[in-house]
């Protein structure tokens, strides 16, 4: 199932997209429900509101080896907080007032959690998991790496750094979803080309790794880690600047596309 989050007239709607229409779902045990009703199209929400955007970094390991990062035994964890959520069509805005001129894309495979996870075995985690979705996880890299007191938090974190969507599509409509092909372009031109085989922890550790100890709730959205050909590891560095188009693809999810403005241009 394809699914997605309409902005309607009555609220934010569930609904499957399929023949080119919207049909509405409900959930059940944590999983989606076609009821058949058609809905009218509306305007694409994220396909999740999150209680909190758990991220994952250095885990291509050719990104790794682009930035000069080691491996390390454990993933290297983050957090997005949920203002950076953003709607697939929306604006990415760069920071003006705490501001920032090395604003990066990073296109990335995300999964949700279906239901409240602990101590979850890599065994039985795609248990645990909605579907797949496609995230860029913007950067501010002088946030990040220079002004951010050795935490990452701030240069991730900024109003509409984390667009999502076009769909979650559940695990059924896979034929193998470890291994997809990402694709990130700016302005038509391609800058990311990788594929989730080239993941340093797969999926089924990072639920492990994430749950252990620690309570998954229900909306968690998960990214996986960026490959390589980010704006910060070209010569010369590539950022983001007004009028620059985003496109992040990922075989059998979509296209999400962001468009970038500067903070205080937008009416």
């Amino acid at each position: 199932m394809k699914l997605a989050r309409l902005a309607t007239s009555h609220g934010p709607e569930w609904a499957s997209f399929r023949d080119g229409g919207y049909y509405q779902v409900t959930w059940v045990d944590g999983r989606p429900q076609e009821t058949g009703k058609a809905l009218s199209e509306r305007r694409l929400l994220a396909p999740v509101e999150p209680p909190v955007i758990l991220a994952i970094g250095r885990n291509y390991r050719e990104h790794a080896a682009e930035t000069g990062a080691s491996i390390g035994e454990y993933p290297v964890l983050f957090v997005k907080t949920p203002n950076a959520l953003s709607n697939p069509g929306d604006d990415i805005v760069l920071p003006r007032k705490l501001r920032s001129d090395k604003v990066d894309y990073e296109g990335e495979l995300a999964f949700v959690i279906s239901k409240q996870a602990k101590n979850v075995s890599k065994t039985d985690a795609m248990d645990y998991v909605v579907g797949f979705t496609i995230a860029n996880d913007v950067s501010a890299r002088d946030w990040q790496k220079e002004w951010g007191g050795s935490q990452w938090i701030k240069g991730k974190s900024f109003d509409s750094f984390c667009p999502i969507g076009p769909y979650v599509v559940t695990l059924d409509e896979f034929e193998n979803w470890s291994r997809l092909r990402l694709t990130t372009r700016v302005n038509g031109e391609v800058v990311q080309e990788g594929n989730t085989d080239d993941l340093i922890f797969d999926i089924p550790t990072l639920i492990e790794f994430l749950s252990g100890s620690t309570t998954l709730y229900p909306g968690t959205v998960v990214l996986t880690g960026t490959p390589h050909g980010v704006g910060m590891a070209r010569t010369p560095p590539r950022w983001l600047e007004p009028g620059d188009t985003v496109e992040v693809e990922i075989e059998g999810i979509g296209t999400l596309v962001n468009h970038v403005v500067e903070e205080g241009s937008r009416k």
